[in-house]
């Protein structure tokens, strides 16, 4: 029997390249080697992609962030009639666009924090008055891992995070802060995983809190019924409003009573700690098994 060639793209060029060759070597891994002959493409630059992924019949990507998650690698393998994992070039865009997604959920009624963007310093008094109180969220718009995110008290330090987010977009969100719980739900094929309740030990799940171990505790929630239902319900329907395709995961905070999405992610980390395969775990579905799932679904 013919096996499939699947090219394993990782490396990239965002912030997050190291956590994208972890995610890639894991899934290099992982793959069942009766069914696919698999081909590690690690890619340096944005010009090398057509060359490297010739002669494969899927790609599977492993990249995060900017070139990754936010449809340009998605439409470079569409025009070259390669299938790939996960979500389509608008569905990812629109996801890895914090901006345009929290305008989307708000629009349909979904529940997401109060936030305002900022190209630069001297945007922030203009637009912060009567708009927000602190504390609040400083982020790029177009990133993820929780890479130059912040949680501030005052002007200053709204201004000096500011500052150092603008060194990975250019422009920055800033939002309110919600204090509550923090939960991930993981979509495969439209069916919600078991919800995981992440606590960690610092101020938020930032990237020292994802990447460092027992940093952070990732268990499956021990949660009322009602509020599974809830958390679940608002995936599922978050992952239909954005058009997402073989799987995602949704992070959700709930804060006083209320589920608020903090964003959607279409191409979730694929690491050994990675929230994904903890929820996969919990319905006995190996690694080897979640990657099958997600290579069929994604074709079909």
């Amino acid at each position: 029997m013919k096996l499939m060639k699947v090219g394993v793209l990782m490396g990239g060029v965002s912030s997050e390249r190291e956590i994208s060759l972890r995610s890639g070597e894991q899934v290099v891994n992982n793959l069942d080697r009766k069914k696919y002959e698999v081909i590690p493409i690690l890619l340096d630059s944005k010009k090398d992609v057509i060359e490297k992924v010739e002669g494969v019949n899927f790609a599977f990507i492993a990249l995060h962030g900017s070139f990754g998650e936010d449809g340009e690698i998605q439409g470079i393998l569409e025009s070259l009639n390669i299938p790939y994992n996960g979500s389509g070039v608008l569905t990812s865009a629109l996801c890895m666009n914090k901006k345009q997604s929290k305008r989307i959920m708000k629009s349909v009624g979904v529940n997401t924090a109060e936030f305002i963007t900022v190209n630069n310093i001297d945007e922030i008094e203009v637009k912060l008055k009567n708009n927000l109180s602190y504390p609040l969220v400083v982020k790029p718009n177009i990133g993820g891992s929780s890479v130059a995110t912040f949680i501030v008290y005052n002007e200053e330090e709204l201004k000096a995070s500011v500052k150092e987010a603008l060194k990975y977009d250019k422009e920055i969100i800033i939002e309110r802060y919600l204090k509550g719980e923090e939960y991930t739900v993981a979509i495969l094929n439209g069916e919600a995983l078991p919800i995981i309740d992440i606590k960690s030990k610092g101020k938020f799940f930032d990237f020292k809190a994802k990447y460092t171990k027992n940093e952070a505790t990732e268990e499956i929630a021990n949660i009322s019924r009602e509020l599974e239902k809830e958390i679940k319900e608002l995936s599922i329907r978050c992952y239909e409003i954005f058009d997402c395709k073989a799987y995602a995961r949704v992070d959700i905070i709930v804060s006083e009573g209320i589920p608020y999405v903090l964003e959607v992610n279409t191409l979730p980390g694929m690491t050994n700690n990675s929230l994904i395969l903890k929820a996969a775990k919990a319905i006995n579905l190996t690694y080897v098994d979640l990657l099958d799932k997600i290579i069929e679904y994604s074709l079909t």
